[in-house]
């Protein structure tokens, strides 16, 4: 399946109950070669109407975590687990996890990213492993059928927590390493 093939498809889900109440579904954005994907769990009341994953104000504050580093919409590629937005932003439920993730591992396929970067439990948990801790195991690193996979806090987290944010600038410092380590163009990676 190419791109256009996929989000056409995508585009027109009704695997789930989530479909029901969509604005839009919010497929993904970034380049398609990126070697960096960030997942999130699934759209806010923004990111539903605009159609584009982290537009709103965890979203905003993601885009200047990122350009820290060097990093963006740019030359990463941003999506989440679930393409619809639950009903008053509360967590997806497994059923539709389980409906969406599809969608996730074709992009990932056609991706074929080096690191994926898991923003906030909810990813960590579906991506990662099913008991995974964020408090405990953020920004640690896992390597899975090729891929490097870490977890971040969730950028709303840090909005509403101020107190994880020098944990997070730690940990996208280990991730700048990790990028100069196994990316293919770290080049592409650096801060100007």
């Amino acid at each position: 399946m190419d791109w256009e093939t996929l989000q056409a498809q995508c585009l027109q889900c009704r695997r789930c109950e989530l479909a029901r109440t969509r604005q839009n579904v919010v497929f993904g954005v970034g380049p398609r070669d990126a070697e960096i994907l960030f997942v999130g769990e699934g759209p806010g009341q923004q990111e539903d109407i605009h159609g584009e994953p982290f537009v709103g104000p965890a979203g905003h504050f993601l885009d200047d975590m990122l350009s820290i580093i060097g990093l963006g919409r740019h030359n990463c590629y941003i999506g989440n687990i679930v393409k619809c937005r639950p009903p008053q932003n509360r967590d997806p439920l497994q059923t539709e996890q389980d409906a969406c993730i599809p969608w996730l591992r074709i992009q990932t396929k056609l991706l074929q990213p080096k690191i994926i970067v898991c923003l906030g439990r909810i990813a960590a948990m579906k991506l990662i492993r099913e008991d995974f801790k964020i408090s405990r195991e953020h920004g640690q690193w896992v390597e899975k059928g090729g891929i490097w996979f870490t977890a971040l806090y969730h950028p709303s987290a840090l909005l509403r927590d101020e107190s994880k944010r020098p944990d997070t600038f730690r940990d996208l410092k280990k991730l700048q390493a990790k990028v100069r380590e196994v990316c293919d163009h770290p080049e592409r990676y650096t801060v100007e």
